[in-house]
C-alpha cells in the first residue's frame, strides 16, 4: 500500500483554503499632493509596499510554497468613484493613477486583491484556484479652491 493514498497532497481548494489567511500586506494609500489638494489639479495615487510575497506552510506534513502577487488595486477615492489598474500607481512625474475632485474633504482607501502560485515539495507551479483581498488604511484630505486675489504692487 502507498502512503500517499492515505495522506495525499494538498489539493488546490485546500491551498486557496490556506492562502486565504496569510498575513498578505496591507498596501499603504499614498496620495500627492500630501495634506490639502486644489480644486482643477488631479491628485496623484499610489501604493507604499511589497506587491509580492513568498510563504512556506506545513500542511499535513507537505511543504507547500506560495506565492502571493498583488493583481489588480481598486482605489476608492471617497466621491463614488472607484479606480481600478493593474499597476500600484507611481509618485509624481511618473503617476499612473489620478483623481480630479471638487471642493470639499475626502477620504481615500485602497483594496488590493491577490492572486497566487504555490508548489508542493518542490513541484511545479500552480494557480491557486481564486483570490483575496486586503484593505489599505484610508487618507483623509481636504481639496480646497485657489481664489486669485489682485493687490496693488505699490502698497
Amino acid at each position: 500500500m502507498d502512503i500517499t493514498d492515505l495522506n495525499p497532497p494538498p489539493s488546490p481548494d485546500e491551498v486557496f483554503r490556506y492562502f486565504q489567511t496569510l498575513p498578505l500586506p496591507t498596501l499603504t494609500t499614498r496620495q500627492q499632493p500630501p495634506g490639502n489638494a486644489l480644486v482643477g489639479l488631479p491628485v496623484v495615487f499610489y501604493a507604499d509596499g511589497p506587491t509580492s510575497q513568498d510563504f512556506t506552510l506545513d500542511i499535513r506534513g507537505f511543504t507547500v510554497e506560495i506565492t502571493a502577487t498583488a493583481e489588480s488595486f481598486t482605489w476608492h477615492t471617497g466621491d463614488g468613484t472607484d479606480l481600478t489598474t493593474t499597476d500600484p500607481g507611481a509618485p509624481y512625474p511618473d503617476q499612473t493613477v489620478t483623481h480630479d475632485y471638487a471642493a470639499g474633504t475626502y477620504t481615500a482607501s485602497l483594496t488590493t486583491t491577490w492572486s497566487g502560485t504555490f508548489r508542493v515539495d518542490g513541484s511545479a507551479d500552480v494557480a491557486v484556484p481564486g483570490t483575496t483581498t486586503t484593505e489599505g488604511a484610508p487618507v483623509t484630505f481636504a481639496v480646497v479652491e485657489a481664489r486669485a486675489v489682485l493687490t496693488d504692487p505699490y502698497d
